[in-house]
């Protein structure tokens, strides 16, 4: 489903604190997402819309988070590196 212009300038904005962010996202990945895309998959990221569940899984970041508001132009995205402990390591 292709996205319109104007929906591609729909302005997002967070619906829940940071802490209940992290607490579904983190909940959904582990009970309903993880077994569906270890295997695979390890080191792409997956984003999940923490509110319908719905998810996408790709090379990086923006190419998941961006073919999940294809679907779901209001999705509430909790990103997850599969197989790692977080997205990015520093140092």
């Amino acid at each position: 489903m292709a996205v319109s212009p104007e929906e591609r300038l729909h302005e997002r904005r967070p619906r829940y604190s940071k802490e209940e962010f992290s607490q579904r996202g983190t909940e959904m990945y582990e009970s309903q997402v993880r077994t569906q895309v270890e295997e695979g998959n390890h080191g792409k990221i997956v984003a999940i819309d923490i509110e319908t569940g719905v998810f996408e899984v790709a090379a990086n970041i923006v190419s998941a988070t961006e073919r999940l508001f294809e679907r779901n132009p209001d999705a509430q995205p909790w990103v997850v590196r599969i197989g790692h402990r977080a997205v990015f390591r520093l140092g």
